[in-house]
């Protein structure tokens, strides 16, 4: 049994790592420690309070606490939403995506960013994808293939941890449900489009039939950022003023990993 991250209300599942200090003032994956801080550009489209969209480029660190934030579901994926299927790349703030937990909800923000493989300034960052081909878990689940990006987490039945995490679901890393055969991982040979959504609350949206999560960098995430890590990464949400504004999370989970360290819980 892995080790288990006690937040509440929902653990997160820790896998097991070697330990590793925890630089300050940056998040504990921070990798400035090791080598020069590398920024890349991110895409992020919100919806403001009187109901515009504002689009914009920001730059950031590319770290597993940033583009984990950006990097959930490939081009092309369908999001069923109140108009009915919507390729993600075409969905806008505002639109009313069909959640698994709450009905509809608005879409409040969409994060994106190009996955480009093989560039050693970028050697951490994370470019593989996961392929789950049509029918991989029964009758269109998924309906076609889905592609996810290394920061998916997939609702799964996980009746065995009910004892420990309270729930017989856990959202669990897309890669972590590779079989070979079914579920596949693959290194893309050209740039893609990643994306990623936020609704009022941590929940789980359908995508091309299986249950994906939105976004949350986990709870307690701020304690492994210093001060001026922390603003910058909450002024890529202009619907969220304080870490709490985040909610809590809908399901218990696994912690991410990032070329073996951890990303986010």
């Amino acid at each position: 049994m892995p080790p288990i991250s006690l937040h509440h209300p929902f653990p997160t599942i820790a896998r097991p790592q070697a330990p590793h200090p925890s630089p300050q003032p940056f998040a504990r994956d921070d990798v400035s420690a090791r080598k020069p801080l590398v920024m890349r550009k991110f895409q992020i489209s919100s919806l403001t309070r009187s109901g515009a969209i504002y689009a914009t480029d920001q730059i950031g660190p590319a770290i597993p606490a940033f583009e984990s934030a950006f990097s959930a579901f490939a081009h092309g994926t369908l999001i069923k939403t109140t108009d009915g299927l919507v390729a993600i790349e075409d969905l806008q703030p505002g639109a009313e995506v069909i959640t698994s937990e709450h009905g509809p909800m608005p879409l409040l923000w969409i994060g994106s960013m190009s996955l480009i493989p093989r560039r050693d300034e970028l050697a951490h960052t994370e470019t593989r994808l996961t392929r789950f081909m049509a029918d991989s878990y029964g009758l269109a689940r998924p309906a076609g293939d889905l592609m996810t990006g290394p920061g998916a987490r997939i609702l799964t039945p996980r009746t065995d941890l009910h004892d420990v995490v309270g729930s017989d679901q856990i959202l669990t890393p897309a890669r972590n449900l590779v079989d070979g055969v079914n579920i596949i991982e693959i290194t893309p040979p050209r740039p893609v489009r990643v994306y990623h959504l936020c609704l009022h609350r941590h929940t789980t949206i359908n995508a091309a039939g299986l249950d994906v999560e939105t976004f949350h960098p986990g709870l307690n995430f701020e304690r492994n950022m210093g001060q001026n890590m922390l603003s910058l990464f909450l002024s890529f949400f202009p619907h969220i003023h304080v870490p709490s504004d985040f909610g809590p999370l809908a399901h218990p989970r696994e912690e991410l990993t990032w070329q073996g360290e951890l990303a986010v819980a």
